[in-house]
């Protein structure tokens, strides 16, 4: 297996942007850099750490982006919690359908929710993209399901899709955000496949997953990469950081004790993380 590395963020709202962008940013500061990675998955919330940590700003600025109120982007109301949606989706996967079954009837749920606009959501998420173009390295991949296939998607700079419409796609939590516009298609939240899609780092020998919620399929993503003859480790929320996400990870209330938080516990965690990315 090629010695390549590869770095997971998945999803977790509001907070979970910032408090994977302090994970981020307290383990450079602590000498661990880990956007130097050949690969990057970003999911949902994640989809947006990712296209900001590889947008070449420094830490300090993305940082501040989430700890200082005047440095954020516009929020909108959501339509309705991530526990409904999850409440949703755990509802279809209990009833024994198949994934891709659960995908589509989540889908067209999304399809057929009031929600804000779809224009007024994308200037939200192009004003958290400092950088609105695919890096050139490392490797972006962004994934979304195609809300009427139930279909997971791929996006990456060869997908000829713009990094604002990737990152809003897998943004949009069904039921809660508007599914996203694309060409001919309308694409709704990645981590609808998986809150982490950690799979798709197969293939690298070094693999650092940043979970800012539990995941069922996680588990089995990392036994199938350590399987294969990874090294994996899973960053997740501390008892501090689990306590600043709150009960609401959209509430934009979050985002400085997440961020501070997440900084805190990257600091923490640098020295198991060197063990794997150094």
């Amino acid at each position: 297996m090629a010695d390549e590395r590869a770095l997971v963020l998945g999803g977790g709202g509001v907070a979970g942007i910032a408090w994977q962008t302090g994970v981020l940013a307290g383990l450079a500061a602590a000498g661990v850099e880990v956007t130097d990675a050949d690969l990057v998955v970003g999911t949902s919330a994640g989809s947006t750490v990712a296209a900001q940590v590889t947008s070449g700003l420094p830490w300090e600025e993305l940082l501040a982006r989430q700890t200082d109120p005047g440095r954020r982007s516009e929020e909108l109301v959501p339509a309705g919690s991530v526990a409904e949606a999850l409440e949703r989706m755990l509802t279809l996967r209990s009833e024994g359908l198949e994934p891709a079954e659960v995908r589509r009837r989540v889908g067209a749920l999304a399809l057929a929710a009031e929600t804000v606009p779809e224009s007024a959501r994308r200037a939200v998420i192009e004003g958290r993209l400092p950088v609105r173009e695919w890096p050139r390295r490392p490797r972006l991949v962004i994934p979304a399901v195609e809300a009427i296939s139930g279909a997971p998607v791929l996006f990456d700079a060869e997908s000829g899709v713009d990094l604002v419409d990737a990152v809003a796609a897998s943004c949009a939590v069904p039921g809660i955000w508007p599914p996203v516009t694309i060409a001919d298609a309308r694409y709704v939240d990645g981590g609808l496949r998986s809150m982490n899609n950690a799979d798709l780092a197969a293939g690298h020998g070094r693999v650092l997953v940043v979970a800012p919620f539990a995941d069922p399929v996680l588990e089995e993503d990392v036994a199938g990469l350590t399987g294969d003859g990874a090294r994996v480790e899973v960053v997740a929320p501390d008892e501090a950081s689990a306590a600043a996400f709150g009960t609401d990870p959209l509430d934009p209330a979050t985002r400085t004790p997440a961020a501070e938080a997440g900084y805190a516990q990257g600091r923490a965690e640098a020295e198991r993380v060197a063990a794997l990315w150094k």
